[in-house]
């Protein structure tokens, strides 16, 4: 039954408190837009601070440095959850902001690999962890905050602008980016441009701080302290009494998981996929990923608004359902309307791969060198994955190897390295040398084009597929927040939703990129990375629909 408190906070939203939501909500915009930055300059940053690994090595550390960041979320979610449900939300927004804010100036100014070495990617990636631990605090507290704010049948909405913010950060991530590739040109912005945009963080930095020193604490959180019912051990209570941690697997494995996958697939990895694999040009996919996002921006509201009415799980249940059916088909799309010519050269000249199956290594490895690959099959597949080619494997001679593009057949070296084993003798150098040569001219030949053409993309219907990918997005992300703050009582609300939001979007969601990628390098299927979110949304489908509970009637006031 609900209190009396909860009947007085039902009532309609004083403009005060709308202000201190929005203050919110804009703040966490821009701890996203740091965030983010590292993720959209991924291709350039491999090239500044992983120098020593081959281009296909770069890119997937650069990927792995990324999802590092994702990786430390849930301990962050753990340490500063803690320290909301002890102290408040506020102080702690305080604490996450400066943290996320400093790490990515710092970005901006760190001297590179041909600087100072090793050293260089060292940094970059502690960098990254800093900022996965502050957002490991920063999205369950603006979550849990602008919930208890809201009127009791309006948390969907109003905890919907919300989940605009990480949209919103991507958004302004990409103008920043686009806006100075602009003014300083493509030359100038791969060799120091990159920087400014982490650079100018600093100024959104010090608005955030203001924004959050005007906020007030969480109306909720002020009662249950005033009542002396804050935990004394928010992480005791959220994981180790099987009644709350049962809640706590539920909202992981049946809403979260599923939805960090969708948002990942939609947001960054069809932006990776058509510059790493499409080639679209980075300026280029940029601002068709940024158009499709300002469509798609507002269906995080009203999806928010419409599950106040029809409830929360029937809409994410329903976008992990269509992430399933059409991802690949989408895809696919993506590759006619970005580069005809690749799916054109894809049709009619299939690359064949015929090779010893038991000297094939694993591709996927953010480490490895050309040099570390010396068999028939890991020389070809190397080349094929450089090269962004589709391609079919099967079983061959013992020791050999032979590519096959069209009618063209290509004979594979065996590599042999030299005593201290760092690089390639001579004669292996200029063999391999010569294979990729002649790959590349045969796939050329065979009009595989080695970026996409300009003039040939269809923009108005890769901007239709990028925009139906993001309204997936909205469909499981919009409602998502209101859902897991009114799974959890109030005095463990903060810790108990932010691990399992950080554990599926960090580690399900943050490492999709870099293994979709591992995945597509190893099985040499341009679309065989999307195995990945399709199967953990699938299983996200199945207990969402078999043992989540619907949650949009409870009163989160009732919940202390």
């Amino acid at each position: 039954m609900a209190t009396a408190s909860a009947v007085s906070t039902s009532a309609p939203m004083t403009a005060e408190e709308k202000k201190v939501i929005f203050a919110s909500s804009l703040g966490t915009v821009f701890e996203w837009y740091d965030f983010y930055l590292y993720g959209s300059l991924a291709a350039i940053i491999g090239k500044q601070f992983f120098t020593g690994l081959d281009p296909t090595a770069q890119f997937i550390a650069s990927l792995m440095a990324f999802a590092a960041g994702f990786i430390v979320r849930p301990f962050g979610a753990l340490v500063f959850g803690r320290l909301g449900d002890m102290i408040g939300r506020k102080y702690t927004f305080l604490v996450t902001i400066l943290i996320m804010g400093l790490s990515t100036f710092i970005v901006g100014v760190l001297p590179t690999y041909d600087t100072i070495g090793p050293a260089a990617a060292v940094i970059l990636v502690g960098l990254r962890l800093l900022q996965g631990l502050a957002l490991g605090g920063e999205y369950g507290g603006a979550a849990t905050y602008v919930a208890e704010h809201a009127p009791h049948g309006k948390r969907g909405a109003y905890t919907s602008w919300i989940q605009t913010t990480a949209t919103l950060g991507l958004f302004l991530s990409l103008i920043v980016i686009l806006s100075t590739r602009t003014i300083l040109g493509e030359a100038t912005f791969a060799a120091w441009g990159w920087r400014v945009p982490f650079v100018v963080s600093i100024l959104l930095l010090g608005i955030s701080v203001w924004i959050r020193l005007s906020m007030n604490e969480s109306p909720a959180f002020q009662k249950m302290k005033s009542e002396g019912k804050t935990s004394k051990a928010p992480l005791s209570e959220s994981f180790g009494q099987w009644k709350n941690l049962k809640i706590v697997l539920l909202a992981l494995f049946g809403l979260v998981a599923g939805q960090g996958v969708v948002w990942y697939t939609g947001q960054f990895y069809a932006l990776f996929f058509m510059t790493s694999v499409l080639k679209v040009d980075a300026a280029s996919a940029n601002i068709m990923v940024a158009v499709a996002l300002l469509i798609g921006t507002p269906f995080f509201v009203i999806f928010g608004t419409l599950s106040d009415k029809i409830g929360r799980k029937p809409i994410i249940m329903a976008g992990l359902l269509l992430a399933i059916l059409t991802y690949f088909p989408l895809f696919k799309a993506l590759t006619h309307a970005a580069n005809p010519d690749l799916a054109r050269a894809q049709a009619t000249a299939q690359i064949t791969l015929s090779t010893d199956l038991n000297q094939c290594s694993f591709q996927g490895s953010p480490v490895a060198r050309d040099v570390d690959f010396t068999t028939p099959c890991d020389i070809a597949k190397r080349a094929l994955a450089q090269a962004a080619a589709n391609y079919e494997t099967v079983s061959g001679a013992a020791g050999a190897g032979q590519v096959k593009v069209g009618d063209r057949v290509i004979d594979v070296p065996t590599a042999t390295l030299t005593a201290g084993g760092h690089k390639f003798d001579e004669d292996s150098a200029k063999k391999i040398a010569a294979f990729k040569k002649d790959l590349g001219d045969a796939m050329k030949a065979a009009g595989y084009p080695t970026k996409a053409d300009p003039a040939k993309v269809n923009t108005a219907l890769t901007v239709a597929i990028l925009t139906l990918l993001v309204l997936y997005v909205t469909m499981v992300y919009g409602p998502i927040a209101a859902m897991l703050v009114e799974l959890f009582p109030t005095r463990i609300r903060y810790t108990s939703m932010s691990l399992p939001y950080h554990i599926g979007n960090g580690w399900f969601g943050g490492l999709l990129p870099s293994i979709s990628f591992a995945m597509v390098a190893q099985n040499g299927n341009i679309y065989h990375g999307l195995w990945y979110p399709i199967g953990i949304a699938a299983v996200t489908l199945v207990i969402g629909l078999l043992f989540v509970r619907e949650t949009k009637d409870v009163d989160i006031y009732a919940r202390d």
